[in-house]
């Protein structure tokens, strides 16, 4: 029984209602000029109906009366986060985009005629039972009746006082069904069309896209340094050394204070949508890569060939990301092994060739199915590129071709 009368509690039942009456408001304007509203007559109703469609079809064709209509009804047809019960999310099933094709505009005009066509009867309705209410008010306390609705009430007092609640609530379900067939007429005729649907769709993968690249950069910039600063302090603590535990901390500062800068250049991402990434490294910078790497006890060796500033900064800042996770791997997995690291560019590509030692008994190879590694062929794929990871005899390699054009 509460959810028979949960309807009639919700504020959205009145602002559909209101929504209503006001498409009415056109058909009676319209109605006083002409065929006039004094006495009026079955046919002269029927124009009361017809006279205005005309007009609500040129206000169709432009465009921005798709957008006054789509944002009424967001408004006035679903409850917003502001209303005591909350919604489904049915107001983003209504578009607030100006018309963008004859189909648009089309839509909007049926749109418009159903709004005047269904406002102009729930006015009316609701005009005859509020009239039929106020009758039988006034012949529950003892008035005469049948001076104001043309529906007959009963001449007794208790009569009318017993009808009193069944007409109002009849009056609100036809409330409550108006404004439930309005809405979902609403979802239909002024929801999003399917361009509009297509661009939604590309922004949400945009933003998707977004989210994993900034998801790939954390990984990428956290997990490198404190990689390195766990091996760091390792190595400080064996060797025992006050000179080597210097050059240690040292080094983890100069990873941690790159990490803090590769983060804060994520969280202006994060916090201003339309900011771009500024300032982000590439190969160009790849020597403290090296640095870090070197004053965690490995033995690194670098060797580059080819233009490498003709590079473009997309593939030298994606490369820059592959290379330190690829360093990162080799700290975390093997320790202070010698490193081979090869930049090759020629034939229009950029080769990025990392290997390392495998150091003796260490655990069987898995195909690389960490987060990191699968980070580099993601990112190698999303440039048109290609990775390969795995053993080759007693070495780990990662092997990354980018192309360059």
């Amino acid at each position: 029984m509460p959810g028979l009368f949960a309807p009639l509690t919700r504020t959205v039942t009145y602002t559909r209602w209101l929504h209503l009456l006001c498409a009415a408001v056109l058909a009676f304007v319209c109605g006083a000029v002409y065929p006039g509203l004094t006495s009026p007559s079955l046919r002269d109703w029927v124009l009361i109906y017809v006279v205005p469609v005309p007009l609500l079809v040129l206000a169709a064709m432009v465009p921005v009366m798709r957008r006054a209509e789509g944002l009424q009804a967001r408004l006035m047809l679903f409850p917003g986060g502001h209303a005591r019960v909350a919604g489904d999310g049915g107001e983003g099933d209504v578009s607030v985009a100006p018309s963008a094709s004859w189909r648009d505009r089309a839509r909007t005009a049926v749109w418009l005629v159903l709004r005047l066509f269904s406002g102009l009867t729930v006015a009316l309705v609701s005009g005859q039972l509020m009239a039929l209410l106020l009758e039988l008010a006034g012949g529950a306390a003892g008035q005469p009746v049948g001076t104001v609705s043309p529906l007959r009430p009963p001449s007794s007092a208790v009569g009318c006082g017993l009808l009193v609640p069944v007409v109002l609530l009849v009056l609100l379900y036809v409330v409550v069904g108006a404004g439930q067939v309005t809405a979902r007429a609403a979802r239909l005729l002024l929801g999003p069309s399917a361009a509009e649907r297509l661009a939604a769709l590309e922004e949400r993968t945009e933003r998707l896209l977004e989210r994993n690249r900034i998801a790939r950069e954390l990984h990428d910039s956290l997990g490198h340094a404190l990689t390195v600063a766990v091996v760091q302090a390792g190595a400080a603590r064996a060797a025992g050394d006050p000179a080597f535990t210097d050059r240690a901390l040292a080094a983890i500062e100069e990873t941690g204070r790159a990490a803090l800068e590769d983060l804060e250049r994520v969280l202006v991402v994060l916090r201003e949508a339309e900011q771009p990434v500024r300032g982000r490294p590439t190969l160009r910078e790849a020597d403290r890569l090296l640095d870090s790497a070197r004053a965690s006890g490995a033995t690194v060796d670098v060797t580059v060939e080819g233009p490498l500033d003709s590079v473009p900064e997309p593939v030298l800042r994606e490369g820059y990301r592959i290379l330190q996770e690829g360093l990162t791997n080799v700290l975390r997995h093997c320790g202070t092994v010698p490193v081979r690291i090869a930049l090759t560019v020629a034939d229009g590509r950029l080769s990025l060739d990392v290997r390392n030692t495998l150091p003796t008994g260490a655990p069987p190879a898995t195909g690389g199915a960490g987060h990191g590694l699968r980070g580099v062929r993601e990112r190698a794929a999303l440039l048109g590129g290609r990775a390969r990871t795995g053993p080759v005899g007693d070495e780990w390699r990662v092997h990354v071709e980018l192309p360059v054009a």
